[in-house]
């Protein structure tokens, strides 16, 4: 068994480790209690009355000493001496032996040669015994002392090693983000400067980030001619610039864009920002700035208010020519009455005809301003580049004249372009004699065709995949640079009166940017001009669409038809009027769809086709003919439009034929024949 008591008064405080402990080992009873009574004012006692059960004692912690009988049954205190000092654990623990005989020479050293330190004889006397044990007690308390200093400044060691290679860490990571920031900012369009308050002429203190990637100087360069910067800011920004710099001290700060031409010698927008650091006797001390370069956001905003102006100018003119093709049907329509209905001497047929002709070119001037405006029908197919080459070159063999040569330059095996062939060839036409009007003493067009791959963000805005870009190249005039974003605009023209419509470059880029591609102009004046137009690489899957057949004349012998034609507009519904009726047809006509739809509903059974045009008020002509068929399933429609999107019928109405103003009587007989299934 074990017993403890508290530690004695004055020898211990709150904050020391436990008393140390004595084991006693006797299998005598009264001389257990004897030695404890002794004892326990110096240290905690243990006993045990076996050699057995002192080993178990000693599993369960350190000893300041061992006091142990010799002579036990079982197991002798000699035995259990040589365990403990036979056990890593417990060999260090002194062991004074008690013995009441064996005084002898040969049994002490035979006690030593165990592993004793001492030997207390019975009967013991209590004065030698608490000597005794207390010099062991102070050892085991010493050691128990310089042990746990030992420890605590190992800890205190180890905890300041922790804190150095935390530091450390720290240090080193400080170091990578710094470096890392500074990377950053190197790589990036930003100067950030401390420059004084009274600096004149303007001189940074110090300048943070790659000044010669954003200027093309280096700081050097800057500090060894401090006009410099002044001399190079664009002339139209300088007054403003400087202003904004004599009043930054009264408002505190600045913030201004300007140009300023850098290193190469071209002009880079730079957005400049500081702030007014003050001193501390509140005095204007220095700016704290940064400078960021904004030519490519700059670039990005002058593309947007391009596409917008462009797209309001488009939508402008498809309205425009909307009404144009109104106006021209009626012309044309009547004009075919007329012709067909009076008798002409020739003279007055001359007239007929020149009047038809300038309504001809008038429609080809709607059927550009529709492609500039991107409402007109393309038909996009796959187009052999090879093949477009040879056959442009022949179109164009006898337009050019002698002075001008032609010569085309196809790098490696070109993709094929997915677009309107036809529209492609009258672009291409376009841009060729564009060129050769810039080359009024001769010279030669360079006509070129590569495959390219547009990756996502590129300046043409262009979704990323394979495009075949086409291009046409001159050394004429050029094109000045304040003039070249408008080039494109419809009815824009560096030409002479009379010698060009401005609309060429217009109805190329329209067309460009319908077939989901892009127009590139690159120019200077005095050298020349190269025109790039995009287009999409066509599908794999993509068959070559073949060429529509020639129209065929109108066969004669068509059936007379009961006919309900439906348009808002006066001239162009009496017009077609006389047309339908010239081919022998019954019409009844109406100005708006109500008025059609409530025909409908009290004849429909009686008519044979309605024919109605596409934009109207209130009902458009797609709804009159959807809501008619709701009447009469089976009623075949013909719908005529001015717009080129009338022709992109919904899926319901997709047996509906469309004819695009102005048209002339056979197209009319063909739309006729057509929607009522008839083969000729």
């Amino acid at each position: 068994m074990a017993t403890t008591r508290p530690a004695e008064a004055g020898a211990t405080d709150a904050g020391d480790e436990e008393r140390p402990r004595v084991l006693v080992v006797d299998d005598d009873e009264h001389n257990l209690l004897a030695i404890r009574t002794v004892l326990e004012d110096l240290a905690d006692i243990e006993v045990a009355s076996s050699g057995d059960a002192a080993l178990r004692h000693l599993l369960r912690g350190e000893f300041a000493v061992i006091l142990l009988d010799v002579f036990m049954p079982g197991m002798d205190g000699y035995e259990t001496a040589q365990i403990i000092r036979g056990r890593e654990q417990t060999r260090r623990i002194p062991i004074v032996f008690l013995s009441a005989v064996n005084k002898e020479k040969e049994h002490l050293l035979r006690g030593y040669s165990m592993g004793a330190v001492d030997y207390v004889f019975k009967p013991v006397e209590p004065v030698v015994l608490r000597s005794k044990v207390a010099v062991f007690v102070d050892l085991f308390r010493m050691h128990r002392e310089v042990q746990r200093k030992a420890e605590h400044e190992q800890a205190l060691l180890d905890a300041n090693l922790r804190a150095n290679a935390e530091r450390l860490r720290a240090e080193k990571k400080l170091r990578v983000t710094e470096q890392r920031q500074a990377a950053i900012i190197e790589s990036l369009p930003i100067l950030l400067y401390l420059e004084a308050a009274e600096s004149d002429p303007r001189l940074p203190q110090f300048v943070g980030g790659n000044f010669e990637a954003v200027t093309g100087f280096s700081f050097d360069s800057l500090a060894d001619a401090p006009n410099l910067w002044a001399e190079r800011l664009h002339p139209e920004d300088r007054e403003r610039v400087l202003r904004a710099l004599s009043e930054r001290i009264q408002s505190g700060g600045m913030s201004i864009e300007y140009r300023w031409r850098c290193g190469d010698g071209r002009y880079r927008h730079f957005l400049d920002q500081a702030v007014l650091l003050r001193g501390e006797n509140g005095a204007p001390a220095q700016f704290a700035g940064s400078l960021l370069d904004v030519t490519d956001r700059k670039e990005l905003e002058t593309q947007l208010l391009q596409a917008h102006k462009m797209d309001a100018i488009g939508k402008l003119t498809g309205g425009i020519a909307h009404d144009f093709n109104n106006l021209l049907a009626a012309v044309l329509g009547g004009l075919g009455l007329i012709e067909r209905r009076l008798p002409l001497e020739e003279e007055h047929r001359k007239i007929l005809g020149m009047t038809r002709h300038a309504a001809e070119q008038g429609s080809e001037l709607v059927s550009r301003l529709l492609a500039f405006s991107r409402r007109q029908q393309l038909r996009p197919a796959e187009i052999d580049i090879t093949g477009l080459a040879n056959a442009l070159t022949d179109i164009l063999a006898h337009t050019l004249g002698g002075l001008v040569e032609l010569e085309w330059r196809i790098a490696g095996q070109p993709w094929p372009a997915y677009a309107d062939a036809t529209q492609l060839e009258l672009a291409l036409m376009n841009l060729v004699i564009n060129a050769r009007d810039a080359m009024p003493q001769g010279g030669r067009i360079i006509l070129g065709a590569a495959n390219r791959r547009a990756r996502s963000g590129n300046p043409h805005n262009l979704r990323p995949g394979n495009y075949v870009v086409l291009s046409v190249e001159d050394h004429g005039t050029g094109i000045p640079p304040e003039i070249l974003e408008q080039v494109t605009e419809p009815f824009f023209t560096t030409k002479e009166v009379g010698k060009g419509t401005g609309l060429g470059l217009s109805m190329v880029y329209g067309f460009a940017r319908q077939s989901g591609g892009a127009l590139e102009i690159r120019s200077e004046v005095g050298k020349g001009t190269r025109i790039s137009l995009w287009l999409p690489r066509a599908p794999r899957t993509e068959a070559r669409t073949p060429a529509p057949p020639a129209p065929q004349a109108a066969p004669s012998g068509t059936p007379a038809l009961r006919i309900m034609l439906v348009d808002d507009h006066d001239a162009v519904r009496e017009t077609t009027a006389g047309m339908l009726r010239d081919l022998g047809h019954k019409v009844d006509a109406e100005g708006d769809g109500r008025a059609a739809l409530r025909r409908l509903e009290r004849d429909g059974a009686d008519y044979d086709l309605i024919v109605t045009d596409y934009a109207m008020p209130v009902i458009s002509g797609d709804e009159v003919l959807r809501q008619a068929r709701r009447l009469r399933p089976d009623l075949p429609g013909i719908i005529i439009s001015g717009y080129a999107e009338g022709s992109s019928m919904p899926p319901d109405l997709d047996q509906a034929i469309v004819l695009t103003k102005p048209f002339s009587i056979e197209q009319m007989d063909r739309a006729i024949r057509q929607g009522r299934g008839s083969t000729g």
